[in-house]
């Protein structure tokens, strides 16, 4: 699994030598908590993060980097570019956190545009270079198995993958070409040869089905 920035503190045990009577008033503030939405507590992380708490990035770095390192592997192709994005894209959110606005969307959602938006600048720019070296593409899609990822990235990336197969071809195709090769939907159809309508009612049907066989906290 990817490290945690510089600027993340690593916590030791919530407990410590804590008595049990304390102990167990921990645990059932814990418990209360367990029951936010993941959204409320996403949001309330974030708002902490405006206000300079870097333990409350922490926490979203906890739970959210399993999903968008997957999303950054299988745009970049290279578990050490997919890490240096993670870096770029959580300080991003310690940056700019202010600029959420839960009008648009969930903090998952956030999140993920952020790191996407880093990924494929990160695309990009490997493509560029490797075209300037005479080196073939690789075109981004299907991210590589990476020995160095945790249980949970790889179930999450199995999940995804298993996710995207039940697709039809076309729905897949146009999500690829979207989320991780970074085309419009206008480029989308004129790289497929199919009318822009039908491209859309593709991509739409194929986020309907991935929201029905992901866990919403997964793809959100």
């Amino acid at each position: 699994m990817s490290p945690r920035p510089n600027l993340v503190p690593r916590r030791e045990s919530p407990y410590g030598p804590l008595e049990p009577e304390l102990r167990s008033a921990c645990e059932g503030i814990e418990e209360t908590a367990l029951e936010m939405s993941t959204q409320e507590s996403d949001l309330e992380c974030l708002l902490r993060v405006q206000s300079g708490d870097s333990r409350a990035l922490a926490d979203l770095y906890d739970r959210h980097t399993p999903l968008l390192y997957s999303l950054a592997l299988r745009i970049v192709r290279d578990a050490a570019e997919a890490e240096e994005v993670l870096q770029e894209a959580w300080l991003q959110v310690w940056k700019s956190a202010s600029s959420y606005d839960p009008r648009r969307g969930t903090v998952t959602g956030w999140l993920v545009t952020l790191a996407r938006s880093r990924a494929l600048d990160r695309y990009r720019s490997m493509a560029s270079r490797k075209r300037a070296e005479g080196r073939p593409e690789v075109e981004a899609g299907a991210a590589p198995p990476d020995p160095a990822a945790s249980p949970q990235q790889r179930q999450l990336n199995e999940r995804v993958n298993v996710a995207l197969g039940g697709l039809d071809p076309q729905q897949r195709e146009v999500l690829q070409l979207a989320y991780f090769g970074g085309l419009s939907q206008s480029e989308i159809a004129a790289r497929l040869g199919a009318p822009l309508g039908t491209v859309k009612s593709w991509t739409r049907q194929a986020l309907i089905r991935l929201r029905e066989m992901l866990p919403q906290e997964e793809w959100a």
